[in-house]
């Protein structure tokens, strides 16, 4: 599939590029990726996400740089928004079904 649509080929190397520097909190090397995200004109989705990384910079190459993430304290919102649908009744299988 990659060799008969060279967009997706390059989509494809800039995603892995990405997640390189996400797993290995590389940020500084951001301001490189976002330039060469937006230099294909043929992939507009990658062009607009390059693009709205851009309007907060600062914290977007603060995540990509620092050890630090909110995963515990999100799950415990998540666990205590589970428990109040159960005790209002919102988290029966006829809301589901609905």
């Amino acid at each position: 599939m990659l060799a008969n649509c060279p967009e997706l080929t390059t989509l494809a190397e800039h995603v892995r590029s990405f997640a390189h520097m996400l797993t290995h909190l590389q940020g500084a090397q951001l301001a490189t990726w976002i330039e060469s995200a937006t230099a294909p004109r043929d992939l507009p989705s990658l062009r607009r996400f390059a693009q709205h990384l851009e309007r907060d910079l600062d914290a977007v190459i603060a995540g990509l740089s620092l050890p630090w993430n909110p995963g515990v304290v999100e799950g415990h919102v998540n666990r205590i928004k589970m428990l109040k649908r159960q005790m209002f009744g919102r988290a029966g299988f006829d809301v589901l079904r609905k």
